[in-house]
Order: structure tokens, then C-alpha cells, then sequence
């Protein structure tokens, strides 16, 4: 059922465009530890985070969202592949000399958007 909701969303964003357009852009950010209200667009007082905000002010401010799962490996492997962390495998957070990952048969968020003329990238 994720992984439905997260395509259609993905797709009602590609085909919603206009076709004289370029696509729209799709910045994901994702950060380890970070609390609704630890942003300062999100209404914390005691953190400045201008550049996140002036993101929030120019595109899309999300304000409902949740975690498949509450370690960073596993809600991960979800946003990828748009499925509960258990179907795929994943069920704890990998260390730095892990050898496992999500499968290689798993068609991820990456690969739908590459098919559809985007670039993808990882920045760490």
C-alpha cells in the first residue's frame, strides 16, 4: 500500500506538469535525529536554519509524515522502494561494514524517475 501511495504521488507530480515545461525539480532531503520542531520553519525558537526555511518558503512544506520504521536503514529502504521494511528485508539500521542493502530486484524511486527523464544522485 506504501509503495502505491508514494508512485501515485510520484506520478500525479510527473504528469501534472505541463508539457512545454521542463519537470518539476524534486529535492528529498532526509536527516538522522531531526525533530518536527527543531526547525525553524517548523516554529523552533532556538535553532536558525535560514537556508531550510527559505526552502520551505519557496517549494513545498510538508507538515504530515511518518516513518515506516524508526531506525534510519529500515525507513530508508521504504522511501526507496515504497514498502513496508519487513517485506523487503530490512528490519535494523546497517552498520558502516555492512554488507547488505536492499535487493537488487527492487525497483526503487530512483529508477521510476530515470525512466521518466530525470537525474538522480545521492549527496551525503
Amino acid at each position: 500500500m506504501l509503495k502505491r501511495i508514494i508512485y501515485l504521488i510520484i506520478l500525479s507530480l510527473i504528469f501534472s506538469c505541463d508539457r512545454n515545461n521542463n519537470s518539476p525539480n524534486i529535492v528529498f532531503i532526509l536527516t538522522d535525529d531531526l525533530g518536527y520542531g527543531d526547525l525553524s520553519s517548523y516554529g523552533s525558537e532556538t535553532i536558525e536554519t535560514t537556508n531550510i526555511d527559505k526552502l520551505a518558503r519557496d517549494g513545498v512544506k510538508l507538515t504530515s509524515y511518518y516513518a515506516a520504521q524508526p531506525v534510519c536503514s529500515a525507513s530508508r529502504g521504504a522511501i526507496l522502494t515504497g514498502s513496508y521494511p519487513n517485506r523487503i528485508g530490512i528490519h535494523n539500521a546497517f552498520g558502516p561494514n555492512s554488507n547488505s542493502g536492499i535487493n537488487h530486484d527492487e525497483y526503487t524511486l530512483a529508477e521510476m524517475l530515470k525512466e521518466n527523464g530525470y537525474t538522480t544522485g545521492i549527496f551525503r
